[in-house]
């Protein structure tokens, strides 16, 4: 099961993540290399903690994705989970490589349509749509609105017949299917918060049917994030199948099934999901029904792509124990390792220090926080003050759920694409976290 510990087998060697990371080389004289660039030059002219994403890596694995549906025989429209990463930088890249969007937020959707987004290639997702996002959404024209509940199909009817406009709809069905994921990131159960029950999709559909200023196309379906087997897909797909066959024979039209999104990726050593399996769950369930098809990849393109560098500023020794070893990176940085329990590789940047017999050690941050932990009794090479290291695979749901916790400054973002590469958020300041901040003027003096 994915993001649960604790794990019974070896911890793979850094030989062993770099031969699953083919994107990662070790230099002997450069150190390690992210799509040929040696990340020690970003780390000196940066400084770390700092994210690098690698744009051919994102390029290749969503090509890669499209690809396997058109083999299967599919044409799926993938639109990229904005969630997993939001950065304009990503987003534009993706926009240009003629991908859509899938987004959950009001914020979201203004990235999207900055990145250059065109609104009918963004799917607006997510339990809690307020009035205000949804005007935005049908006021833009978005292509289409997955709606969770009845009382949110009551709201965008509503605004839709304000704004004189008509508003293109799925329904979210919860098809209580067990993803066999973290329970934090497992979202079609029936016991979570997400989708329409799978017993009233039917009926609802009729009622979205007769409803003003609603154009209802079909069913959406989400069962969660960092799946690795096709297994819960393809129970999922047959459910929403069978809810397609029902509609069908009381008289409705269904054109769109979009499946949703949650492939997952290796952390460790686990296999890796792969979208050509995903195709094929896809096309053995959903592919007699003469619907179009959609897609929302995040955490599988995005997340090989993107390691955290960082320093060590201790070597904290403890006699015959496993030292710690705390870095200048934390989990206001990257929380999945505090909020998930998320095992992540650690690599050394330098190639001397990769190549030395592997010891335990505690890799930990300086945020005073016991949880401020990204690995126990991990096996690496011996480090000491100063030598730096990648966290891998935290091109998803790393930068973008950062926050400045113990006042620290939000770390630079760097893009390396086609052998250069650039800044593209730079380190916050110390004084910029205050920026916004009023202090009422009977206070100010002591200011």
């Amino acid at each position: 099961m994915a993001d649960v510990l604790p794990y019974t087998d070896a911890d793979p060697s850094v030989a062993e993540l770099l031969a699953t990371h083919p994107h990662l080389k070790m230099d002997v004289h450069s150190g390690l290399m992210l799509e040929g660039v040696p990340l020690n030059a970003i780390a000196d002219a940066v400084g770390t903690p700092c994210w690098v994403i690698g744009g051919n890596t994102l390029r290749s694995r969503m090509h890669r994705m499209q690809s396997a549906m058109q083999q299967a025989g599919l044409d799926v429209a993938i639109h990229y989970a904005v969630k997993a990463n939001d950065h304009l930088a990503i987003l534009s890249l993706l926009r240009a490589e003629g991908f859509g969007a899938d987004i959950v937020s009001g914020g979201e959707l203004a990235r999207a349509i900055k990145a250059g987004m065109p609104a009918e290639r963004i799917v607006f997702s997510g339990v809690g749509k307020t009035d205000a996002e949804l005007e935005q959404a049908i006021g833009l024209g978005v292509g289409q609105i997955n709606v969770e509940s009845a009382e949110e199909l009551d709201v965008i009817s509503a605004i839709a017949q304000k704004l004189g406009r008509t508003a293109t709809i799925t329904l979210r069905v919860n098809p209580d299917v067990d993803a066999k994921t973290h329970a934090k990131i497992t979202t079609g159960l029936a016991a979570n918060k997400f989708g329409i029950p799978f017993h009233d999709a039917a009926s609802l559909y009729a009622h979205a049917a007769s409803l003003p200023g609603i154009r209802a196309v079909g069913f959406s379906t989400h069962i969660g994030s960092q799946i690795l087997s096709t297994a819960p897909y393809r129970a999922a797909y047959a459910r929403i199948a069978e809810l397609v066959q029902t509609v069908r024979a009381a008289g409705q039209t269904v054109e769109v099934i979009d499946c949703g999104g949650g492939l997952g990726i290796s952390y460790r050593n686990e296999p890796e999901g792969q979208p050509e399996a995903l195709a094929g769950a896809i096309k053995a369930e959903l592919g007699h029904l003469n619907v179009r098809l959609a897609i929302e990849p995040g955490r599988w393109p995005i997340g090989p792509a993107g390691v955290l560098l960082g320093s060590v500023i201790l070597h904290k020794a403890r006699g015959n124990e496993a030292p710690f070893l705390v870095l200048d990176t934390a989990m206001n940085d990257l929380l999945r390792p505090s909020m998930y329990d998320a095992w992540h590789g650690i690599v050394p940047l330098s190639a001397h220090e990769a190549a030395l017999p592997a010891a335990h050690a505690h890799v930990v941050g300086p945020v005073c926080e016991s949880g401020d932990t990204f690995a126990r009794d991990r096996l690496l090479p011996p480090m000491q003050r100063g030598s730096r290291i990648a966290i891998l695979d935290t091109g998803a749901y790393g930068a973008v759920m950062s926050s400045t916790y113990n006042s620290r400054p939000l770390a630079a973002e760097v893009l390396v694409d086609n052998g250069t590469w650039q800044v593209i958020r730079s380190r916050q300041t110390v004084e910029e976290l205050w920026q916004d901040e009023i202090v009422p003027s009977h206070l100010a003096g002591t200011v």
